[in-house]
């Protein structure tokens, strides 16, 4: 056998210190001092707010907030079954036991048995028909979380249940014609007859099938709420959510108070990557309703086991395409369906979709398209919200596509990706009509591809697998572009509150909320810009309901664009004031009054910037305000699925080398280049760490994150972290490449900043198909591998055994 791989391979750990210890370097603690020339806040590294507070323990998370006196704890029955009639419930039993204070149904909601984020189709308790294994059926309420988890579980002893078969994969589900939604369908004609006469006619077809897996979002912080009753009726919910106003809703509904009366409250999530936009939601209502009930507070901390049987995911998608091309490798017309596993409700499900389909043509200009999206209803937990929110799906297929076309003509994929691209100033409409104005996707990859010797290790690769029969390797480079906005016209708007304390502090309010992206930190870097004052002047409070009224959810990867904007709107206000009390006091132009470095130049004069603030408090000058932003120019019909959904777009692109055993299916990723577009970065240490952590999170969803429910009883099998593999500090390539593409966002974003918490997860496209590439080796690159994502060891196996048997 040939040597397995690379000696640096070999010293994993040592790779890592490499890692972290060059992670640590681009912390510029120096950059604050030099900043000091023009005053500059933004676009400066610097440490997470929290990091001190992470590293030390310190930080507060829901489950460290001293519990008050007669706090009581919950946990829930679940549905043993994936599908069948709730006929009867031995609940007494279970109220009769030791330490036991409560057991709750849906009998027992005050208000709507109802948690859906956007159809109303999703009970907080099961009132009747099961829907999958894992459906909360009932809430036991003790003394301890112990009592109230081992009661809990007895739910198999106490529910009578008829059940039935389950519908479990979107193949089913579409075949049965069971959706959760009505079919989308978008299309394109920019000829006669549009997709299919183009297909009819290309010189060249392709016909095929192809699927990619879920993901579970494995947040570190499971989905808590702790509910604490108020006077007069009122509700206090500290809830582990991206969408404290969505949860206010939910659970006045479910208690039947007016909003005012719920305050909803979230310091910090120990991530939430999707997973705490809509499914925070039941939880935050069961507590609330036992809280409400037994008039003390209570608390639910689900356990990793009954988080993953609850809880949705990311959705997978089964994809049937038809695509004509020309001889070199162009798209000429392409018609795809699309059917994900939608489970058992609508939840998101319909915006993930429309998100696929919008971003099918990912970074290509296709021409005649058709595409038709069905959200599968199955037995299974209801899929929701994930880092890319359907954007990765729709991406990946068309990309797919392309290493196909690429291989069946001989070509190399890059060649024929690039001849697909975007242009400048014609082919550059995507289907859904909206003009693609800021294109730098050619500069971007050619800068990629020359800093990574690209061309250079695809001609290496062939050698080393020329003389390698066991070991092959692979490289590939993906692009990307991706849509920023919610896809949601009026969920682009934030506000945000400002104070200015008379010591010259600062406190910052908003409605994102923080889940370790950074958002606190950018939002304190703008204010602090806006108002020329240190860092750590700016101290940026939790998320609450009762500040910042009807937020947005942090997602899509607005909280920067949306809050920043926010904050600086507010911040600007209270500079402008504070510009005018001192050209009244001290001479001058209000509008040539300088702030930066705490100091505040006026008419010649430099004051210290809390000097002027007191001087303003003495001239009763507003020193609070509040800031409001709505992204402009943006339309959608969602009928003809047509408009501007996206303010702009970001680009980004990746070059993986990956090592694969023939014999076992077994592969590692041995370098990574990233080039990626965050526009003029706010912070650009936190920004890199978003995208190296989106490239493993994707490298994970793409090839060892793999969800299996079992067939007959429709439970998820893979339910922890024994059975479900998410990628570890091993999986970090030796050699991990990343920086960002210097240039400003085309539009007036904040500070010129981009979007940088979902597009980086294309980029590990890049890892499953250098996996591609290497498989494809062993067929001497005449067969394409049949490759299913998630490439695991198993699949690779069965994708080399057919393409060997296919070219013997």
């Amino acid at each position: 056998m040939n040597k397995p791989i690379d000696a640096r391979l070999m010293q994993p750990a040592e790779a890592f210190a490499n890692y972290l210890k060059n992670a640590a370097a681009r912390i510029d603690v120096g950059a604050e001092a030099r900043a000091h020339d023009d005053g500059a806040r933004v676009g400066i590294s610097r440490p997470h707010e929290s990091a001190q507070l992470h590293v030390a323990g310190e930080a507060t998370y829901i489950d460290d907030i001293p519990e008050l006196t007669g706090t009581l704890h919950c946990a829930l029955g679940l549905s043993p079954v994936a599908n069948g009639r709730l006929t009867g419930m031995s609940l007494d039993a279970l109220r009769a036991l030791p330490g036991v204070v409560a057991v709750l149904s849906a009998a027992d909601i005050p208000g709507t048995n109802d948690c859906g984020s956007i159809v109303h189709d999703d009970p907080i308790l099961c009132s009747g028909d099961i829907r999958y294994l894992g459906q909360p059926v009932f809430a036991v309420i003790a003394e301890t979380r112990d009592i109230a988890r081992r009661v809990a579980a007895r739910a198999k002893d106490v529910l009578t249940i008829e059940a039935a078969p389950p519908v479990l994969t979107p193949q089913q589900a579409h075949a049965k014609g069971q959706y959760v939604l009505p079919p989308m369908h978008l299309e394109r004609a920019t000829h006669e007859g549009g997709a299919k006469a183009a297909i009819a006619k290309a010189p060249h077809r392709l016909q095929s099938t192809f699927e990619v897996g879920g993901q579970e979002q494995f947040y570190l912080e499971g989905q808590i709420s702790y509910a604490i009753p108020k006077e007069g009726g009122a509700m206090h919910v500290h809830c582990s959510t991206q969408h404290p106003s969505e949860m206010q809703h939910l659970v006045a509904h479910a208690l039947r108070l007016h909003a005012n009366e719920v305050h909803v409250e979230c310091r910090r999530m120990g991530g939430g990557f999707g997973g705490k936009e809509s499914q925070s939601g039941l939880f935050a209502c069961v507590a609330a309703i036992a809280a409400h009930t037994l008039q003390r507070p209570v608390k639910l901390r689900l356990d990793r086991d009954d988080d993953f049987l609850i809880t949705g995911r990311r959705h997978c998608f089964w994809y049937e395409y038809e695509v004509g091309y020309d001889d070199e490798g162009r798209i000429l017309g392409a018609e795809i369906s699309m059917v994900s596993r939608a489970g058992h409700s609508a939840d998101l499900s319909g915006p993930v979709m429309t998100r696929a389909m919008c971003h099918f043509d990912n970074a290509y200009w296709l021409p005649d398209v058709s595409m038709h999206g069905y959200s599968g209803k199955t037995n299974t937990q209801s899929n929701t919200a994930f880092r890319g929110f359907g954007g990765p799906q729709g991406a990946i297929a068309i990309e797919n596509i392309l290493d196909t076309v690429a291989r069946a003509l001989g070509r190399d994929p890059l060649d024929v990706r690039r001849l697909n691209f975007y242009g400048k100033t014609e082919r550059n409409v995507t289907p859904y009509d909206q003009v693609v104005t800021d294109n730098i996707i050619e500069e971007l990859v050619t800068q990629l591809e020359t800093s990574s010797d690209y061309r250079a290790r695809r001609a290496a690769t062939a050698a080393f697998n020329a003389a390698s029969p066991v070991l092959k390797r692979g490289l590939a480079l993906a692009p990307l572009k991706f849509g920023i906005s919610f896809n949601v016209k009026h969920f682009n708007q934030a506000g945000a509150l400002v104070h200015v304390y008379t010591d010259g502090s600062i406190l910052v309010n908003h409605g994102a909320t923080e889940m370790g992206q950074g958002v606190n930190t950018k939002v304190a870097q703008v204010v602090a810009h806006e108002l020329g004052v240190s860092f750590e002047s700016v101290r940026v409070t939790a998320t609450d309901t009762t500040k910042v009224a009807n937020t947005s959810a942090t997602a899509a990867s607005t909280g920067a664009d949306l809050n920043g904007k926010a904050a600086q709107d507010a911040a600007r206000q209270i500079r402008e004031r504070l510009a005018a009390c001192a050209a009244e006091r001290h001479g001058g132009d209000a509008a040539a009054v300088q702030f930066a470095n705490d100091k505040v130049v006026v008419n010649g004069r430099t004051l210290d910037f809390c000097t002027l603030v007191a001087e303003a408090y003495m001239d009763r000058v507003q020193l609070w305000s509040d800031g409001f932003y709505a992204t402009p120019g943006l339309s959608w019909n969602k009928e003809t699925m047509k408009g501007r959904p996206f303010y702009y777009f970001a680009y980004g692109a990746a070059v993986s080398e990956v090592v694969v055993d023939t014999l076992t299916g077994e592969w590692k990723l041995l370098r990574a280049d990233i080039l990626h577009d965050a526009g003029r970065s706010l912070n650009p240490a936190v920004d890199i760490g978003q995208v190296e952590g989106a490239f493993i999170q994707g490298m994970g969803w793409l090839t060892t994150e793999e969800l299996m429910w079992h067939p007959q009883s429709g439970k998820l099998t893979t339910h922890a972290p024994s059975t479900y593999k998410i990628p570890t500090a091993n999986d970090c390539p030796p050699v991990f490449n990343v920086q960002l593409y210097e240039g400003d966002n085309f539009e007036d974003s904040i500070h010129r900043s981009k979007a940088v918490g979902e597009p980086p997860l294309l980029l590990p496209f890049s890892v499953f198909y250098a996996i591609r590439d290497a498989i494809s080796s062993a067929g001497d690159h005449k067969v394409d591998p049949p490759l299913r994502a998630p490439a695991t060891s198993e699949a690779i196996l069965n994708a080399i055994t057919a393409v060997q048997a296919s070219a013997a």
